[in-house]
């Protein structure tokens, strides 16, 4: 019989738990309807998607436009949290009618503490009115905030599973991970929401958007 000792059981059990982890991310996103040339992306959020740290034409919706050669919108506010952005969705629709929706909210709500399922509701309620009106939606993900490490709320992963929505799981726990690419601690800098559209300029042409 084969004996295994603690440590070598640990070892065994990390080889497999990476193993899974690249089996899930190899996996091809949710399909997308193709945006054609006059496709309108609507991007909603907070201080993430308003571009806090970088100019304006620096902001990850803006590099985003220019990587896709479409239209991408922009309806952010600095400081939001989920309820502000659920009192305004329904108006930045009607405004805009766009063709595909990046949802990136809830980092405001994880610092302020409030209820994971007060969020939760909020983002199901955004995500269900937009699908209700025949629009796409796309996750990016927001880090717990953390004392080691940063990785994505899991609250992403269960509403994209759920949902089966394309999701940008892990580039703003990159950015936030490495001091070059943020303004402050809270906020990219201009490389740093660079690489956050080139991730989702990659998952957009991966799900068959472009």
């Amino acid at each position: 019989m084969l004996k295994f000792f603690p440590w070598r059981k640990a070892v065994i059990l990390l080889c497999l738990s990476l193993f899974a982890a690249a089996c899930s991310r190899s996996a091809p996103p949710p399909a997308l309807p193709y945006l054609g040339d006059d496709a309108v992306i609507l991007a909603f959020g907070d201080s993430l998607t308003y571009g806090t740290g970088a100019r304006r034409e620096q902001a990850y919706p803006a590099i985003l436009s220019g990587l896709i050669g479409r239209t991408v919108v922009v309806e952010a506010t600095p400081g939001d949290k989920t309820s502000d952005g659920l009192a305004k969705f329904d108006e930045a629709l009607d405004e805009h009618r766009p063709d595909l929706l990046i949802l990136c909210l809830g980092g405001n709500d994880f610092l302020r503490k409030v209820p994971l399922p007060v969020t939760r509701n909020n983002m199901v309620s955004m995500i269900e009115r937009a699908r209700d009106q025949g629009i796409p939606v796309v996750l990016l993900a927001v880090p717990s905030p953390a004392l080691f490490g940063l990785e994505a709320h899991p609250l992403y992963e269960e509403l994209a599973t759920t949902y089966q929505l394309p999701l940008e799981n892990d580039i703003l726990s990159e950015v936030f991970g490495n001091k070059a690419a943020k303004s402050d601690p809270l906020h990219p800098n201009a490389q740093g929401y660079a690489q956050v559209a080139e991730a989702l300029a990659a998952l957009l042409r991966a799900s068959g958007a472009l």
